[in-house]
């Protein structure tokens, strides 16, 4: 798993790519991106599959913000990214966001 960065400097906004590597157990499903950017919409943001097996999704993001969100596989199995800026809680035990910081 993976964030990228790249901040313009025409528009205040990031364009960030969110990136899940390939995983042989998931081999066949699809995830979402979901998060706080789109009101927790398991739907709202496909990632593409790319053809060694892995997920990526770009968004523009408002630069000094700070994001929660976490993958959903379609298999209903959240995870969250280990490169995240870090992690926030949630209502459900035992349950955290990834945080993303911009």
């Amino acid at each position: 798993m993976s964030i990228k960065r790249q901040y313009l400097k025409t528009r205040p906004v990031c364009k960030v790519t969110f990136m899940i590597s390939v995983d042989p157990d998931r081999a066949g499903r699809n995830a979402h991106l979901v998060g706080d950017f789109n009101g927790w919409s398991a739907v709202a943001a496909p990632m593409k599959k790319l053809r060694n097996g892995a997920f990526s999704l770009t968004m523009d993001l408002e630069k000094g913000r700070q994001y929660e969100f976490r993958y959903l596989w379609d298999d209903g199995i959240w995870q969250n990214e280990a490169e995240a800026d870090g992690t926030a809680p949630t209502p459900f035990a035992g349950c955290v966001n990834s945080v993303l910081v911009l």
